[in-house]
């Protein structure tokens, strides 16, 4: 028998509880979308009760905020909320920093930067200080921290999220290798990393990076204050035809130099000379000056003085194109076993350029491009004879702009 055929009453209650059962099923369903549209489903409760506590995170609860915030991010992405996204992973890293989880921390920030790019948020002061206010995050959670393999590793991971951070910086916003204070920041963790690394290459690189990083970021004390930690440049490393690379601390001085001097920033390329000349450098400028001039004495080009000369040189006009020639040529064997030479090639070409109108060839063109784009860095025996008279006019430049 069907339902038709039962009493009116029985009838009515069973369509009245079918009708109720439908209106439940609605209201579930309004709830479900109003908990989903303010992200309040089970996966953010969890995720906002994981990252609430204030207690330190065990790794295992570390883990699943990852994955949770890991979800979430993309399933914002994925439904238009972009600032919802970008903002869920900026607080999930910051959180997970401030539990001292810094391995699992770095994969999140990761994906922080990720988004920023994907998303193509703009560069802004409001980003770039809360992705400022995570570095100092991560330097707080990993002070306490021993000196060993995984603090070394942490602090390399951070490095290179640094550069994802300054290469977004550089593509999304207005100023053109990335903002200052995110240059600063990344200087700084280049050179607290050199200063843990123990293979030498890896040190010498991670100083030029610092430098040159520094240099972008227009702190030309800061520069000054790390050469002046480095050690005095030794005999060996002066003497005319030396076969060993010349010191770090004036390798490092004439490679800020010449950077700076590419990127047509004369202003700190002066800072940063007359600063090494009255703190940092301990011989006199008179003696080096007459050196610089002299075959016999067994001595390699100044540094120092290559310096003063290159400045003076920049700051006149097109018609000093020969004496930077000459300056090239009488200089290259130190370029030559400078740290990285290629890329200190690149800059002298592109001052050549910018100040003289010398053209360099196309393959030359083409590696110069490419060293400054990738930053969004001759003693005796084959040193070319000295021009008398080019080397007069540089000194008396030299001692007319009071570098010497």
């Amino acid at each position: 028998t069907t339902l038709i055929n039962q009493p009116p009453t029985l009838f009515r209650q069973y369509k009245k509880k079918k009708i109720m059962s439908a209106a439940a099923a609605r209201r579930r369903k309004q709830l479900a979308a109003r908990k989903a549209s303010e992200g309040e489903d089970s996966v953010s409760t969890q995720l906002k009760k994981l990252l609430a506590t204030e207690e330190d995170m065990d790794e295992a609860s570390a883990y699943e905020a990852l994955q949770l915030a890991q979800s979430q991010v993309r399933k914002k992405y994925q439904a238009g909320d972009f600032g919802g996204c970008t903002n869920l992973a900026y607080e999930g890293s910051l959180s997970l920093l401030k539990k001292h989880r810094v391995s699992v921390a770095s994969q999140l920030m990761d994906l922080l930067v990720e988004v920023l790019r994907e998303t193509h948020t703009a560069d802004s002061d409001d980003w770039v200080n809360r992705l400022v206010e995570i570095h100092k995050a991560h330097e707080a959670a990993t002070a306490d921290q021993p000196t060993g393999i995984e603090t070394v590793r942490l602090h390399r991971l951070q490095r290179d999220w640094l550069l994802q951070c300054v290469s977004w910086s550089s593509d999304l916003g207005t100023i053109k290798y990335g903002s200052n204070r995110l240059q600063h920041v990344l200087a700084e963790q280049c050179w607290k990393l050199s200063e843990l690394e123990e293979e030498i290459d890896e040190v010498m690189d991670l100083q030029v990076h610092a430098i040159q990083h520094m240099a972008l970021a227009e702190q030309p004390d800061k520069i000054v204050e790390w050469l002046k930690t480095l050690p005095a440049p030794t005999e060996e490393e002066t003497r005319a035809g030396h076969t060993c690379p010349p010191s770090m601390r004036e390798s490092l001085l004439t490679r800020c130099l010449v950077l700076l001097c590419a990127m047509e920033n004369l202003r700190d390329a002066n800072k940063v000379l007359r600063g090494y000349i009255d703190t940092v450098e301990e011989r006199k400028m008179k003696d080096l000056a007459d050196s610089y001039t002299k075959k016999d004495d067994g001595l390699a080009p100044s540094h120092v003085i290559f310096g003063c000369m290159l400045l003076r040189i920049c700051e006149k006009d097109e018609r000093t194109g020969p004496l930077f020639s000459w300056l090239m040529r009488s200089f290259k064997r130190e370029f030559d076993r400078m740290y990285s030479s290629t890329a200190v090639l690149g800059y002298t070409t592109k001052i050549g350029k910018s100040y003289f109108n010398i053209q360099p060839p196309p393959s030359m063109m083409n590696m110069m491009e490419n060293m400054m784009g990738m930053m969004g860095g001759g003693g005796g025996g084959g040193a070319p004879a000295m021009n008398p008279a080019m080397m007069q006019a540089a000194m008396a430049q030299m001692q007319q702009g009071g570098m010497m």
